[in-house]
């Protein structure tokens, strides 16, 4: 699952969260390097790769893009739990036995504390402004973004992941998975070059926001707790050539 190439001077994914005021821009490079650190954080930090699953329970977010990428990047397969997206399974097989990681966004602990699924390793999200850090951490979690601070570049020693293993947990293949955002790409009539302004809320399950627009080379204005108001001046200032 490579990141496509920037289109021009357009960022890969913009992320605006209209409740905080956040507005963060990655380019393609940006994102690898997330992604090369998330990577490094669960494979040379906890031993996960091929064979290790990970349930995650994050919103669309730019955080969440790298940590999804760094997890594929090692081979590990995830789990999703969306909450506004019909019809897609909340776990997946296996989930009475632990997973090796859980990563979860710090609200979410609260409000699903009876679903966050058991795992050897669990890592919590404070999805703040700039990435910053929790000031408190809660018991028994570690802090993903203060965790990744200490791997500055790629995992060591991770070999190539093939594409007929697992990218999920319930066997879904990463070929599969690509087979699955190049037919949702052609479905949503997506181009490369295309500025896509997503509203968070409505497309929460990452092959929609997240993979069919790498699939067809666009890029993405991830809008988080969006205020309808503000759209069509968003439209204008990040020249979005669709609205999903």
């Amino acid at each position: 699952m490579a990141l496509p190439a920037t289109t021009g001077a357009r960022p890969l994914l913009t992320y605006y969260d209209d409740a905080t005021g956040e507005r963060a821009e990655l380019a393609s490079a940006d994102l690898a390097r997330w992604s090369a650190r998330a990577a490094a954080l669960l494979h040379d930090g906890y031993g996960l790769g091929p064979g290790s699953r990970a349930a995650v329970l994050l919103p669309p977010h730019w955080q969440t893009a790298a940590a999804l990428m760094g997890a594929w990047a090692v081979g590990v397969a995830v789990s999703f739990r969306p909450t506004a997206t019909a019809g897609l399974p909340a776990l997946g097989p296996g989930q009475d036995e632990p997973f090796d990681a859980t990563l979860v966004a710090h609200d979410r602990i609260g409000t699903w504390l009876e679903d966050v699924p058991r795992a050897h390793h669990r890592f919590v999200f404070g999805l703040a402004p700039g990435g910053a850090v929790l000031g408190e951490v809660p018991d028994g979690y570690l802090d993903f973004m203060a965790e990744v601070d200490r791997y500055p570049g790629p995992p060591a020693g991770a070999g190539p992941v093939s594409h007929d293993a697992p990218a999920s947990v319930d066997g879904t293949t990463y070929a599969e998975w690509g087979r699955l955002a190049d037919a949702l790409a052609e479905q949503l009539d997506l181009r490369a070059g295309d500025r896509l302004l997503i509203d968070a809320a409505e497309h929460e399950h990452p092959v929609r926001w997240l993979l069919a627009p790498m699939a067809a080379g666009a890029s993405v204005v991830l809008c988080a707790n969006l205020d309808r108001s503000r759209l069509p001046g968003r439209v204008e200032a990040e020249a979005v050539t669709r609205v999903l």
